[in-house]
């Protein structure tokens, strides 16, 4: 039986300054994180210096947030804090590519 929902998340923004970035990356964690059911939560920028071949570099801001069950997964994606931050932010957006997987 799967442990955790993984719901992995990649932002391409219109406007990929590091003021843009960095304001994306902070209301992840402002709006984003401490969720009940979370396990684990990570928002930040592109690793620039990563640069292999295998490496995925169409997006400016990932978030990884991993919930102990689908119910609680399914709980943020309604919660009144999840919706401002599609709210606020979505606008800025060129592309958002979601990932969910199970752990296992």
């Amino acid at each position: 039986m799967p442990s955790a929902l993984v719901h992995a998340v990649y932002f391409t923004l219109h406007d990929g300054s590091a003021a843009n970035i960095a304001r994306l990356t902070a209301a992840c964690g402002d709006l984003l994180a401490g969720h009940p059911g979370e396990l684990f939560f990570a928002a930040g920028p592109l690793v620039a210096e990563l640069d292999r071949p295998v490496n995925m570099r169409d997006f400016h801001v990932g978030l990884m947030v991993a919930f102990a069950s689908r119910k609680a997964h399914d709980d943020y994606q309604v919660s009144p804090r999840h919706q401002r931050f599609i709210a606020e932010h979505k606008a800025s957006w060129a592309s958002v590519r979601v990932f969910d997987s199970w752990s296992g």
